[in-house]
């Protein structure tokens, strides 16, 4: 099959049945198209429609529900129509192309018999737009185009804040570099992007960061195959400043994959015994090739980060990241189908998990140690909360965030550690809390 709506449908039904990411899926899709006549703009589309309607989802399900006479049975009819309706909403493609295509994909899934289903409700779509937007505008769902729990969740968590965040969700975002020092200068690597014809800033709150003006393929940036510059959004990349490891010292990356932390550690300070850790194999080797490409070389941990008596060697560590697993809903623009994958009941399911993570954690660091936990979460029950219990617990924990980077704020103080915000600061949505482990008093 070559038709991008069609694969796009094939995703997107699969993304409902919790059956893969966009990660794991456009890689596939994108195989199946044939772009030699094209010019490559068919994997554009394609990749355009998956990552559009996983966006827009939220709202687009509730335009769908009201222009059927009855629910859609098929799960790729129904993706197809929300493909179809995305077109309509969001891109240039004109409405003509967009319905005609939109019907002929219907005959690529062998859903022929329903491409008068698609037809109608696509035309009806654009018939009645204006009346549908006024019936639908008081629903916080179609409004913010986030799930219902989670608009609340955020609501709850962020109040008039929010509004933004959601704004910020909905965007496309940027693309940021993260220089590597150890190799160039970020002056010098800026200089070397705008001779190439590629504009750039530096980021606000990291020293290595550039952020584009217009995304690119990483092809296209100087000495990227050399290991200068490297693709991480400017809040992830405060978490080896604020761990800021040492020469020498021991240092654990718990739930290391893909590496881009693990990398930066390195570019930072060469000098290290540091250790990657993953539960799973196959993200493992995202790590080695980053730290290929880069030149560098970590020990390497295929384990559970929950259970260290059984990979643990007994020599404490000096510092420990961990960048704990997550809701992911401070990324959401980057990742847009976790409106589709993450469900309410995740939320406690993995605050139970990062508890029991940092528990694991603490007994592997030395007094006088830190541990830099950290998420791209914006949930409080998977931050602010779980770090504030967690010290409450444990009377050998001391918060020391620093509420200053650079002599300039960058994020929210909270009950325990600081927040990011998309929308409100300059990256993506991360938390961080400094954990220190007090040395014994004699």
């Amino acid at each position: 099959m070559n038709d991008p709506r069609a694969l796009a449908a094939r995703v997107i039904s699969r993304l409902y049945q919790d059956r893969g990411s966009l990660q794991r899926l456009l890689p596939w899709a994108e195989k199946q198209v044939d772009d030699e006549q094209a010019n490559g703009k068919n994997r554009s589309l394609l990749r355009e429609l998956c990552y559009g309607t996983a966006r827009f989802a939220p709202r687009l399900e509730l335009l769908l529900a009201k222009l059927l006479r009855k629910p859609v049975k098929d799960e790729e009819l129904e993706a197809l129509m929300l493909v179809g309706l995305y077109q309509l909403e969001y891109t240039r493609i004109p409405d003509h192309a967009a319905i005609s295509a939109t019907v002929e994909a219907a005959r690529a899934l062998k859903l022929g018999h329903a491409s008068g289903v698609v037809n109608g409700v696509l035309r009806s779509a654009l018939r009645d737009k204006e009346a549908l937007t006024r019936k639908l505008s008081g629903n916080p769902q179609f409004s913010s185009a986030h799930p219902e729990w989670l608009q609340q969740a955020i609501k709850n968590a962020w109040g008039t804040e929010a509004r933004t965040i959601f704004t910020a969700n909905n965007s496309n975002p940027p693309m940021t570099l993260r220089v590597n020092l150890s190799k160039t200068s970020r002056d010098d690597y800026l200089t070397q992007l705008i001779d190439a014809g590629i504009p750039a800033q530096p980021c606000e709150v990291s020293a290595a960061g550039l952020v584009l003006e217009n995304p690119v393929a990483v092809t296209r940036l100087p000495g990227f195959d050399d290991g200068l510059v490297s693709v991480q959004d400017q809040s992830a990349q405060l978490a080896a400043e604020l761990l800021d490891p040492q020469p020498g010292e021991r240092i654990l990356d718990a739930c290391a994959a893909p590496g881009g932390k693990t990398c930066h550690l390195l570019e930072r300070q060469p000098d290290l015994d540091l250790s990657a850790l993953d539960v799973e194999e196959e993200r493992l080797d995202r790590v080695i090739e980053n730290l290929e490409r880069l030149g560098q070389s970590a020990q390497l941990i295929c384990a559970d980060a929950a259970e260290p008596q059984h990979w643990w060697d007994g020599e404490p560590y000096d510092r420990i990241l961990l960048d704990a697993p997550c809701s992911a809903t401070g990324v959401i623009r980057r990742n847009p189908d976790i409106k589709l994958l993450r469900r309410p009941d995740d939320i406690p399911e993995l605050a139970e998990l990062q508890g029991r993570i940092l528990r694991a954690m603490w007994p592997l660091l030395k007094p006088g140690g830190t541990l830099l936990y950290a998420t791209c979460s914006i949930l409080p029950e998977e931050n602010s909360a779980q770090v504030a219990r967690f010290i409450a617990e444990t009377p050998d924990a001391r918060d020391n965030t620093p509420q200053l980077l650079n002599d300039q704020p960058w994020g929210l103080p909270q009950e325990a550690g600081i927040q990011l915000l998309p929308g409100i600061h300059a990256g993506d949505g991360f938390y961080y809390a400094k954990l220190e482990k007090v040395l014994p008093e004699n």
